[in-house]
């Protein structure tokens, strides 16, 4: 977790209250994580405002900016803008847990918080499944729907008489 350094929120020494936190967020950050990218350029802000109580942690992560991405059907670069937020609440216990989605146990023993996975999700959930440039006209889009496959309709088998005599046996009974 060395590489992850810098974006360890330090909750130790700070008294109970809201505390707010900035990082900047580019291509450095992304290659840290080893996997590949569907986005170049990307230039957000992660703003984390972190709420410390006596027995527990909550956190606010809003990410915000833009990365650039290519369209699926015409293979141009866009900008697409990124804003998403999420909120994490964490408890202090024997170990390490994420198994819930919303809530993460850290040890007791721990000074800090690393919300660089928590901002690494935020962003990817916000890149869309389907990438669609804003500068394809409608004209396009029909254009690519009229040659596209037709989705094949699934047609119901025919009955077969003898499961049918054996339906209307069990529904005698």
């Amino acid at each position: 977790m060395d590489k992850f350094r810098n974006y360890e929120v330090v909750f130790s020494g700070l008294k109970n209250g809201k505390h707010e936190f900035r990082f900047e967020i580019d291509k450095a950050f992304f290659q840290l994580f080893d996997t590949e990218q569907e986005f170049t350029e990307p230039q957000i802000i992660a703003d984390v405002l972190m709420d410390k109580h006596t027995t527990f942690l909550e956190f606010w992560i809003k990410t915000y900016g833009t990365v650039n991405l290519v369209c699926d059907i015409s293979n141009e670069k866009f900008e697409y803008p990124i804003e998403n937020e999420i909120k994490v609440l964490v408890n202090f216990g024997e170990e390490f847990d994420d198994s819930e989605e919303d809530v993460i146990t850290i040890p007791t023993s721990d000074h800090a918080f690393n919300v660089a996975q928590l901002i690494y999700e935020d962003v990817m959930l916000s890149i869309p499944m389907k990438k669609i440039s804003p500068n394809l006209s409608d004209q396009d889009l029909e254009i690519l729907e009229r040659f596209s496959a037709a989705e094949e309709k699934e047609e119901e088998p025919e009955s077969d008489p003898r499961w049918d005599a054996l339906k209307k046996l069990k529904d005698k009974n």
